[in-house]
């Protein structure tokens, strides 16, 4: 009888695994111009044209009303570097061109963050010579959407998620030179 107690703990516990494993822990984020942990092609480098990727998202949970997207590179010299900053995309959302303009919002009413440069929009890789650094694709699915001005940092986007993400998904990218 010692063992009836966990064994049935443990079977609530399973029997609880897919509420959890539901929309929220299936959103994904995709790219048909790289695989995840794949290279990023030089066009989307500061080697290249720049250009920011096409991206996808799927099963976004039903309640997403707006979705966010931050994109940094923990392996830069100087600490982690935000590449791009992009809030308050429709939360119906399941695509994000190629080659988004660096401008304040875009179209659909999602608007864009500064990155470590200090710019709107998107700044590809830029890493010295060496080994590969790592770019992580962040997307959060949001209950609301955030409000804040065009031209938040990443660490502002960061705090005012705070209670409302849903569900997240990464992708990853390299580059190196």
């Amino acid at each position: 009888m010692r063992f009836v107690l966990p064994t049935v703990l443990a079977l609530g516990l399973l029997a609880a695994a897919p509420a959890l494993a539901g929309k929220e822990a299936t959103m994904k984020i995709t790219s048909p111009d790289f695989t995840d942990g794949g290279v990023i092609p030089k066009a989307f480098t500061a080697d290249g044209a720049d250009l920011s990727p096409a991206l996808a998202f799927q099963e976004v949970p039903a309640g997403a009303r707006a979705l966010a997207l931050i994109v940094d590179d923990p392996d830069a010299p100087v600490g982690l570097w935000v590449h791009w900053v992009l809030y308050d995309l429709p939360g119906a959302a399941t695509t994000l061109a190629q080659n988004q303009p660096r401008s304040a919002t875009l179209a659909g009413g999602a608007r864009q963050g500064r990155n470590s440069w200090s710019r709107l929009g998107w700044n590809g890789p830029s890493p010295p010579p060496g080994r590969p650094h790592r770019y992580f694709f962040k997307l959060y699915a949001l209950s609301a959407p955030l409000g804040l001005e065009p031209g938040a940092t990443a660490q502002a986007v960061e705090a005012a998620m705070r209670g409302k993400v849903l569900a997240e998904a990464r992708i990853l990218g390299t580059y190196g030179r």
